[in-house]
């Protein structure tokens, strides 16, 4: 990853396609099109390749957590279950629909302990929000039959993992909607984007209208659609929908490549005792986007991190100090720095967001670094790069 190392003449056919038309906007012209529908395209053949029913293109990884939410009716007052060890935007999404982040320890895995999520249960919680860390996978089968047993509401957030899959199914088509994201540093990129899927209809048709202004998008004429509900604008345009068709065609041999560099530094790697790795469910379905390994201790991790970047190893992420993927650094959540008022605010039992208490996350993530795996690298990058690692680790 990303798919920006690879753009090519597939991506600039597939613009040209646009450019020519003149047509930048998703619905509607259909004369002038020549023939030329960018995001539907996509939104078929994305659907294709991960065996859901439906699939709908939409701005951003964010806004297909917002229409994934408002699809499946989460709303003011609701708790939705989250990992601590996220984008920050999985928690936005879900105080802009007005309800509450409840957040729960991570394991091994790097996402949501299945044990940790019925400890936070409550008569209020409405879904499991399950985020795929880093290109693999959460315990979703475990997450899946407690979310069907409690009578909870499963949505996977697959912002980091497309591709990815447990024991042969899609990462996003467990819950009833997953959602994905292809901005500029994702496996596969339209620049700015994202989709959610779904084999409910009902919710596909309350997603596809949600993300445009409350459209139902039946008929060719845009003027007479109805309004069956309230939305947003979060729709795409065939510029940026081009460019990721062209990559989502190049997908498996993006996660080929992925999986035999990483083997190759993974493999060189299990000769240090020192360093353990990330626990995969399934490893032959994980997108190998990233090298997730744990050290002995915080100051083992901090020193190695330190001394990886130092050696020219670049693209190694200590997430413990990140801040943007770790609550721990989310200060502006901590202080509810906003730019207006939300619903949560107003709550008679408004949550604390600076208590909230996660040794056992704090524990895994502070002992765990994250190694970027790219697709530019030549057999002799590779070689180069597990000589420098190997250097390193010799002398933890």
């Amino acid at each position: 990853m990303p798919g920006f190392e690879i753009f090519g003449d597939e991506e600039r056919k597939e613009v040209q396609d646009v450019l020519g038309t003149g047509v930048l906007f998703r619905y509607g012209f259909d004369a002038a099109r020549n023939g030329h529908w960018k995001a539907r395209t996509f939104e078929e053949e994305l659907a294709s390749r991960l065996g859901a029913t439906h699939c709908h293109l939409c701005s951003s990884g964010t806004a297909a957590l917002s229409i994934a939410l408002a699809a499946c009716g989460v709303g003011a007052g609701d708790e939705v279950i989250i990992p601590a060890f996220t984008f920050v935007a999985t928690v936005e999404a879900i105080l802009m629909a007005g309800a509450i982040p409840v957040f729960a320890e991570i394991d091994e895995t790097l996402c949501l302990d299945p044990a940790a999520i019925a400890a936070r249960l409550t008569h209020r919680t409405k879904a499991v929000m399950v985020v795929h860390m880093c290109g693999a996978m959460a315990r979703i089968d475990e997450i899946k039959s407690l979310c069907d047993q409690k009578g909870v509401l499963l949505i996977e957030d697959t912002c980091q993992s497309v591709g990815a899959a447990f024991n042969g199914k899609a990462l996003g088509t467990f819950g009833l909607m997953g959602c994905y994201s292809f901005d500029p540093v994702k496996t596969i990129t339209c620049g700015e984007g994202g989709a959610v899927v779904t084999d409910d209809s009902k919710r596909y048709s309350r997603a596809h209208a949600f993300a445009d202004h409350g459209h139902d998008h039946i008929g060719n004429d845009r003027g007479a659609e109805d309004h069956p509900l309230l939305g947003y604008n979060y729709r795409i345009s065939e510029l940026n929908a081009a460019v990721g068709l062209a990559q989502l065609r190049k997908l498996d041999a993006i996660l080929d490549t992925q999986r035999k560099n990483k083997a190759a530094i993974k493999g060189a790697m299990r000769a240090f005792s020192k360093v353990s790795f990330r626990c995969l469910p399934d490893e032959a379905g994980d997108s190998a986007t990233f090298l997730s390994f744990m050290l002995a201790d915080e100051d083992s991790a901090r020193r190695t991190a330190q001394a990886l970047d130092q050696a020219g190893v670049d693209g190694c992420f200590y997430w413990y100090a990140n801040n943007w993927h770790y609550l721990r650094q989310w200060h502006h959540l901590k202080q509810m720095k906003v730019a207006a008022r939300l619903p949560i605010q107003i709550y008679d039992q408004q949550p604390d967001f600076a208590k909230v208490d996660l040794p056992r996350s704090d524990a895994i993530m502070a002992r765990t670094i994250c190694m970027q795996i790219k697709l530019a690298w030549s057999p002799s990058d590779v070689q180069e790069r597990i000589a420098r690692i190997e250097q390193v680790l010799k002398k933890i």
